[in-house]
């Protein structure tokens, strides 16, 4: 998989007011990578549709709540990163934990809701983690753009 030649971490109280900074950051950050509007407005949906499905969990334990959004920018993709737990953490220890589990749905997702449709529909890959709270890696890849961009070049 190889390392992200840039990582970018942020931490949000867990409230919908504060989704619309998370879609700002990642439109900017997926714009200079080079992703194409259609994926950017994709993107900004599925970084929604994780927040607001963990910011009930957030709120859980302590009646307040942080999550931690984390973008690992590599050369062929954008990693995202939407996580809850109940106790600090480094993203770089979950993300090793990540990596021996199989994809999982489960109760992170409202029922009858869209949430994770969505998020399977709109990614390339995604992992749900349910330890200690709850960590969705959600994986799009550039080459599908690349492919796109290249293919209207070619035809004008």
């Amino acid at each position: 998989m190889g390392q992200p030649f840039d990582y970018i971490e942020m931490k949000i109280p867990a409230k919908p007011e504060y989704i619309g900074v998370i879609r700002l950051t990642l439109s900017g950050i997926a714009s200079r990578m080079g992703f194409m509007y259609e994926a950017i407005e994709d993107l900004k949906i599925v970084v929604s549709e994780a927040i607001l499905n963990a910011i009930p969990y957030a709120y859980q334990e302590q009646g307040k709540g942080e999550m931690v959004i984390g973008f690992s920018l590599y050369h062929d993709r954008l990693e995202l990163m939407v996580a809850y737990r109940g106790q600090s953490f480094q993203s770089s220890d979950l993300k090793k934990e990540m990596c021996h589990l199989e994809q999982r749905e489960g109760e992170f997702f409202r029922e009858g809701g869209l949430g994770l449709y969505l998020i399977e529909t709109l990614m390339d890959d995604v992992k749900i983690h349910h330890q200690e709270g709850v960590s969705v890696f959600m994986t799009k890849y550039l080459k599908r753009e690349q492919v796109e961009r290249d293919a209207k070049t070619i035809s004008t």
